[in-house]
């Protein structure tokens, strides 16, 4: 182990008080909003009805837990959010090489991939089930148009944002432009396809609840609107909750995968 000088750990120790005391306060926060919640529920200061208690949340939840139906909500809408991540990652990288790979192709296509990644994609839901039905694959797709031309464009210009000089060397040296891809551009811009990644998780989830909105028996998307629809605003509130957790569990994984990286590197 490398030995530090005092003035080094006073600043190690400080950055782990500090480190120490947003955590502490991020769960004091969270803590007291549920504390809250449950008093003002409690004392009537909401109607419990309307916005509904921890408690009552929790205790939809344990209905649901104990019959087993509300994991299978959850594994549903986490397999369609993985099977729409991957599907962007493939396609985006490959797109993104595309137009790497032939300029006159990215002059072409440029504005029509800005337009389509500004349309609201709420919009092509009606149309993707008239197009493919109400099925898995269509919340899939859903969730696949949400972040496929965002990722074409952020991992494309991250690819024209590699140093020139370095792709010179390349061909300095008789490499092709695939040599200039493989060895320079592709390395260079992994920290950038892992930033995007972090990106299109989110989105895919948020793609495959509108899916799961419109043409879904199953599913926490079907679960807030069956509640809406019923009044069962405990199990809506529920299904958000776990919602929030997924995509905070989702985006911890590709930090984890982002940190192992760096470490690597």
């Amino acid at each position: 182990m490398p030995e530090f000088s005092p003035n080094q750990q006073h600043y190690l120790k400080t950055l782990r008080r500090r480190k120490q005391s947003v955590i502490l306060i991020r769960i004091l926060l969270f803590t007291a909003f549920f504390i809250l919640w449950e008093t003002a529920a409690t004392l009537d200061w909401i109607d419990s009805f309307i916005f509904s208690s921890p408690s009552r949340v929790a205790s939809a939840f344990g209905k649901m837990a104990a019959d087993g139906s509300l994991f299978l909500h959850i594994g549903i809408t986490l397999a369609e959010t993985l099977f729409s991540f991957v599907l962007v990652i493939v396609l985006g990288l490959f797109a993104a090489v595309l137009l790497w790979l032939f300029p006159a192709l990215s002059q072409i296509l440029d504005p029509y991939l800005v337009v389509l990644n500004s349309l609201p994609k709420s919009a092509l839901a009606p149309l993707l089930i008239v197009w493919l039905g109400a099925n898995m694959s269509t919340i899939v797709v859903a969730g696949v148009s949400v972040a496929i031309f965002g990722a074409i464009l952020n991992i494309y210009t991250g690819f024209t944002e590699v140093s020139p000089e370095k792709i010179k060397l390349i061909y300095t040296l008789h490499g092709t432009r695939k040599d200039a891809l493989l060895k320079v551009i592709l390395p260079g811009t992994i920290p950038n396809i892992i930033s995007n990644m972090k990106v299109s998780i989110g989105l895919c989830l948020i793609g495959v609840i509108i899916g799961e909105f419109i043409s879904s028996r199953q599913g926490l998307g079907y679960l807030i609107i069956y509640g809406t629809q019923v009044f069962q605003l405990d199990l809506v509130i529920m299904s958000i909750l776990i919602l929030c957790v997924i995509a905070s569990g989702l985006y911890a994984l590709i930090t984890l995968l982002e940190k192992s990286y760096l470490g690597k590197n």
